[in-house]
Parts: structure tokens; sequence; C-alpha cells
């Protein structure tokens, strides 16, 4: 075991957790894209719907359709100047919130008093399969979704940065982030300039259990095999980190898998979904089941599993005995947007370390800010030692990322997945 503890359920001192916004949804998409994954940079180097279901296109200035999309002409003309406000896509559980007041979120209102931008901030992303759905035609054809900041996992990040369907911030504008992002995050294959993403935060994919439910689990075979647990687990419909989890109980490195190890571990999860041992392929959503007791258990990401434990000590974080998963999610600026200088303010402003550290404290996710352990200590000194926040050697001795493919490969696996998630 690399982690000192293999089940985080001691409370955590940690507010109250927001409800969650009605446009969270369950859907999964067929584009075979979901939700978060690898963090390349340290390893290798939704879901926007509105009301009703349908893309929101108002409320920024329409943009010229060029002829090829990525062009100059594809970028939104920047008001900010005369238009101080960020509409902001992020993902649940992904913000402080006031423990007296959930309509408050500490943080961002000290961003707004010091800026005087107005944030429209949202959490209507369940996983990046139901995003690139959802919004993939209009950043084809450069047509606003009106939002200046989604929050994208790395692959799905490094996707759209390659179809130009983000624009670049500016560096010179965004001194906190060029300083204090962690080395391990600098200078990824897709944004070796550092100007196209910034993380908002990491995580690692395991398990987790409901122990008033069920008993401790260990190996992702028992997750996959064990017969109390017939019909009441969850796995992810993010096929890098279900597969890549399957992967390594085969003892298979998923950062260097082969197709046929690949069908194998495809074989593995089709026999746990014919046999009835997989309830569901979920995307964020699996935490309320998970806390009610309708999963006993589940693959699972940190952050989700440690706010729940602050509130509930039966529901248990497990590092699987061969390995965890790693990702990172990222700010990215759509190409439509028309608020660019705001958002650099922004992400500054969420790189000081004093502020991540607030924001950590709340989110339980790892912090990808240099110095925000060091800021943590004087908020919560038992957070500031947490491996799953602020990872140690031992804890990233246990991380894997998933192997970088080709857009052909990509789409067979996705395929090959799809055809037993049902997605």
């Amino acid at each position: 075991m690399a982690l000192t503890l293999r089940s985080v359920g001691a409370p955590v001192r940690n507010p109250s957790r927001p409800p969650l916004s009605p446009e969270v949804a369950a859907l999964l998409n067929a584009t075979g894209l979901s939700r978060r994954t690898l963090m390349r940079g340290l390893l290798a180097g939704g879901a926007f719907m509105a009301t009703g279901g349908a893309l929101a296109a108002c409320g920024t200035k329409p943009v010229k359709k060029p002829e090829a999309s990525g062009s100059p002409a594809c970028i939104g003309t920047d008001a900010s100047a005369t238009e101080k406000k960020i509409n902001f896509s992020n993902w649940p559980l992904y913000m402080d919130v006031d423990k007296n007041d959930e309509k408050k979120r500490p943080t961002l209102d000290a961003f707004q008093t010091k800026t005087g931008i107005t944030v429209s901030y949202n959490e209507d992303v369940n996983d990046n399969n139901e995003f690139f759905g959802k919004v993939r035609h209009q950043l084809q054809a450069c047509q606003s979704i009106d939002r200046d900041i989604m929050v994208l996992t790395d692959w799905m990040a490094s996707r759209v940065v390659g179809l130009g369907w983000v624009q670049p911030f500016d560096n010179s504008k965004t001194p906190n982030f060029t300083k204090n992002v962690l080395a391990t995050l600098r200078n990824r294959p897709w944004d070796k300039d550092m100007n196209h993403a910034a993380p908002w935060q990491s995580g690692l994919t395991g398990m987790a259990y409901n122990a008033k439910v069920t008993k401790e689990i260990r190996t992702v075979d028992e997750l996959l095999t064990r017969p109390d647990l017939k019909g009441k687990v969850a796995v992810l419909a993010e096929m890098r980190d279900t597969m890549g989890l399957i992967l390594l109980a085969m003892g298979k490195d998923p950062a260097d898998v082969s197709e046929a190890d690949f069908d194998a571990g495809i074989e593995k999860l089709k026999k746990a979904v014919d046999s009835g041992q997989i309830r569901k392929f979920t995307g964020n959503d699996y935490k309320e089941d998970l806390a009610k007791g309708d999963l006993a258990a589940c693959v699972a990401w940190s952050g989700d599993i440690i706010q729940l434990a602050a509130e509930d000590g039966n529901i248990k974080f497990v590092t699987p005995e061969s390995g965890l998963m790693l990702w990172s999610d990222n700010i990215v600026i759509p190409s439509s947007a028309t608020h660019k200088a705001n958002v650099e303010q922004l992400i500054d402003y969420y790189y000081d370390p004093k502020v991540a550290a607030e924001l950590a404290a709340y989110v339980n996710f790892i912090c990808p800010v240099q110095g925000a352990q060091e800021a943590m200590r004087q908020i919560d000194p038992e957070l500031a030692d947490n491996p799953l926040i602020f990872p140690d050697a031992g804890t990233l001795g246990k991380v894997h990322a998933f192997k970088p493919m080709t857009e052909a490969e990509d789409k067979r696996f996705a395929a090959k997945f799809e055809a037993v998630s049902g997605a």
C-alpha cells in the first residue's frame, strides 16, 4: 500500500455540500466520450445542458463563421472592458460554499468584490460525454454557447484545443498561474505554451463503498465478482477510468496496453455486466446512490468520496491493491467566448496559493497550485497532510495513466466500451 490508510472515511472538517443543480443529469451520449481520466502532464511529460436539454446560444455577441474553425475570425471579440461578467460552467461540488448559506461561495464572492466582475456560476457539467455532444456543433460553427469558461478533463481539453475550439489566454495577464502551477502540470504535450488550459483540480480514481450496506472491498476483482455486491455496483462511464482499473487488476499497464489486453479487459467487464453484478455506468451522479445505500460499492473519484465521508463516516475511499488512475480537469475558454480578459483575472486569482488552499479545503481534490499546501496548514493541518489532496511520493507511486491514443485507436477502444456500457 502506498497510502497510509486504505480507506479514507474519517470525518474531515468540511462544510455541508451544496445541492446539485437540476441541470446535472445522468444521461450518457453516444459519442463515446465521458468524464475524467489521465493527467498526462504528470506521467507523460457535458456537458453543458441548458433548460430542457437545449443548448443556450444567447447572451453573447454573435461570432462570424470563418472558412475553417480555429482561424482568427472564429475568436469572439473581447468585451471585458465594458462587460464585467463571466459565464462559468463547472462540475458539481467543485466550488467552496458557505456552511451557513448555500447561496454564498466565499472565494468566488471575494473575487467578484475584488474585481467588480459578476460571475454566473453553473454546476452543469456531469461528464465530458454530455459536454461534447451538446456543444460540438455550435463550437464547430463558431456559434456562441453562452459560456466563457468550461472545465474539461485533460483528454477532452486536448481534443478541443486541437480542433481550434479554444482561444488562448495571455500569460502576461496570469502571472500567478505561470509561477505557481505545479511543475508536473507544466508544458503538457497538447499545451506546451501553457496558454490554452489552466488545471482547476486533479484527482484519483479508485473505489468506494458504503459500510452500512457491505463489508470492506480491497480489489477490483471483488467489486466485479463478489456475490454480496451483485446488482449494487456502479462503474464509471469514463472508459479510461473504468478500463484503467480493470487493466491494472489484470496486471497490465494502461500506459502501454495492447489491443489484445484491452479486449481481455472488455471481456472481464462484459462478464460482470451480463451476470448482473454491475447495476449501471455513471457519470458524476453516483454519489447520491452511494450515500443512500442504493449502491454498495463503485468506481469513484477521490474528492467526491472525501466530501461524502465528511458527512457520513460509512463512506470509504479505497485504493485498489493494483493501483489508482490519475486525472485533471482544466479551465478552457471557448473560441466564441467574449470575456477573455475577465477569465484571465479569474485564473490568476485562483492560482494565489491562499485562495487555492481555501478552495481545496472545501472540494478536497488534488490542488494544482504550488504553495497551497503550506497555506492549507493555516486552514486545516489535517487536510494539508492528506495524500489524496497533496499526494506524497508513496501515493504517486500507486498512480497510473492511460496511454495516449491515435484518433483511430480511440474510436476502436471507445466503440468496444460502448458495446458493453450501452452508452
